[in-house]
């Protein structure tokens, strides 16, 4: 008996090492889960018969290391949770290894072409994300790749001080070209829908406590009121406090505003309209200045790169200067990681232990945030792995040695007999 319980013990003590070795080996593997062998004792008519492995476990519950490496693709989670990819056969399974790039096809995928699981964006009709918009479908994630088209542009937000110690110009009759004719200027670059560079100069002209005129120039056209001062593209109006309170133009708007528009033909393109929101325009005593001055719009582009932010948002780059989300990162929970099913030391499946998939967007809610260009290291312990080893190697020898003891014994009885 007390051989059979020796082999049983070698066998056992032989798939420790196994768990162990493998566990050294993959030291160095990004997002490796260590494993431990799991011993039982063996009862057979109510007789102990030994031990064998009763399970093999992995250590869920502990982060690996973190280890920077500059990529912008590369995402560690900084606490629980998986990535979630998609295989060639259509399953999706679970990984902590967040190595990521855009393939030929513009999805993401990580290092074996797996197609990372994410939030789509809402785009508008012009292709471009919707601000504020709700996260979109659950799939896989796609990097719109080739040519972006030109935007016009539709917006200027500009605003800043118009110097409450103003004084009519020297000059009465406004002229472009004659800087004494008007008390500032500011130069914005707009886009027409084909892409093209264009600048609107706007003109300040002091019209008595409270009021400024505004005139507008399209690329630096020379623009001359004669004979006489003519009426202004647009007439600020300021209260006793410096805030504005009104743009009027001719005609007058129905109703207050402090928005107003410009329009523009540009050869060969269409229509341009420009509404100009002078929102927090002030007009106190001191110097003139430009707090924002910001036009939406662009020129084609190509994509330049990619990157993964903190809150999981796939960020595109375009040779214009553009940058848009294009999707977002999804993170999944379990309620019971730990019974995940192993596929290597780094991917898992689910099953019925596991419970399904819970999806959360990084640093929503309980949801970790993502670590930016760095990896998790595996959680390897190497030292106490290799406690474990001299360990495993002392019962491996101590088993071996009720063998040949048992062997002995079993010669000096056949040799007595």
């Amino acid at each position: 008996m007390s051989f059979e319980i020796a082999l049983a013990g070698i066998s056992t003590v032989s798939s420790s090492l196994d768990e162990i070795s493998n566990n050294i080996a993959n030291a160095g593997t990004f997002g490796y889960k260590s494993s431990r062998a799991n011993f039982e004792a063996v009862y057979a008519d109510g007789k102990t018969n030994g031990a064998q492995v009763g399970s093999v476990t992995q250590s869920m519950d502990k982060v690996g290391g973190i280890v920077n490496t500059g990529k912008s693709m590369d995402a560690m989670i900084e606490g629980q949770g998986f990535f979630a990819v998609r295989n060639s056969n259509g399953q999706v399974v679970y990984t902590r290894v967040g190595q990521f790039n855009t393939d030929k096809n513009g999805y993401v995928v990580d290092s074996t072409g797996r197609k990372l699981q994410g939030y789509a964006a809402v785009l508008d009709k012009n292709g471009q994300t919707v601000p504020g918009a709700a996260l979109g479908a659950l799939g896989d994630l796609k990097v719109p790749a080739g040519q972006i088209g030109a935007q016009a542009t539709t917006t200027l937000d500009y605003s800043g001080n118009l110097s409450a110690d103003w004084t009519a110009p020297a000059t009465p009759t406004f002229d472009s070209t004659d800087p004494t004719s008007y008390n500032s200027s500011v130069t914005s670059v707009v886009f027409d829908s084909l892409g093209k560079q264009h600048t609107l100069t706007q003109y300040f002209v002091s019209a008595g406590v409270g009021n400024v005129n505004v005139y507008y120039s399209f690329d630096g056209a020379a623009r001359k009121d004669v004979p006489g001062p003519a009426t202004p593209d647009a007439s600020m109006a300021f209260n006793l406090n410096g805030q504005l309170t009104a743009v009027n133009t001719t005609p007058p708007p129905a109703t207050p505003t402090l928005i107003t528009t410009f329009n523009a033909a540009p050869a060969g393109a269409q229509p341009l309209s420009v509404a100009i929101n002078y929102t927090n325009t002030t007009s106190f005593s001191g110097d003139t200045t430009t707090l924002a001055n910001t036009a939406n719009g662009y020129t084609a582009g190509v994509l330049t790169g990619t990157a993964i932010g903190e809150d999981g948002a796939v960020t595109a780059t375009y040779s214009n200067g553009l940058k848009q989300t294009v999707g977002t990162v999804a993170l999944a929970t379990f309620a019971d990681e730990e019974a995940l099913t192993p596929l290597s030391g780094t991917s898992w499946a689910v099953n019925n232990a596991t419970g399904p998939a819970l999806f959360s967007q990084p640093g929503a809610g309980a949801a970790p945030k993502l670590a930016t260009g760095s990896l998790e290291q595996s959680n390897v312990d190497v030292t106490a792995e290799l406690v474990n080893l001299m360990t495993s190697q002392q019962v491996y020898q101590a088993n071996a040695k009720v063998i040949s003891t048992q062997s002995q014994m079993m010669q000096s009885l056949m040799q007595a007999v």
